[in-house]
């Protein structure tokens, strides 16, 4: 099944604000956040759904918002 985020994972990116946000969020402890999320997203087992101008993917107990228009990586938060 294609699937439009997944086709454009290469433009997949975030902000300053952005990497710091989701860092606290998922008390992660990484260097490359982009690239920790690209690896989530593109997991089998991902669940991705668009909803409005967003897509939501949840995985590992997390859920990572990216704008569907931009492909920035708004926030990703750990579910509750």
């Amino acid at each position: 099944m294609s699937n439009e985020l997944l086709d454009n994972l290469d433009k997949l990116h975030t902000t300053e604000l952005g990497v710091m946000r989701i860092k606290r969020n998922l008390s992660l402890d990484i260097k490359d956040v982009i690239e920790w999320c690209k690896e989530k997203i593109s997991l089998s087992n991902a669940q991705i759904i668009r909803k409005g101008k967003n897509w939501y993917v949840t995985i590992d107990n997390c859920i990572i918002t990216v704008n569907a228009n931009s492909y920035t990586i708004i926030t990703a938060h750990k579910l509750k």
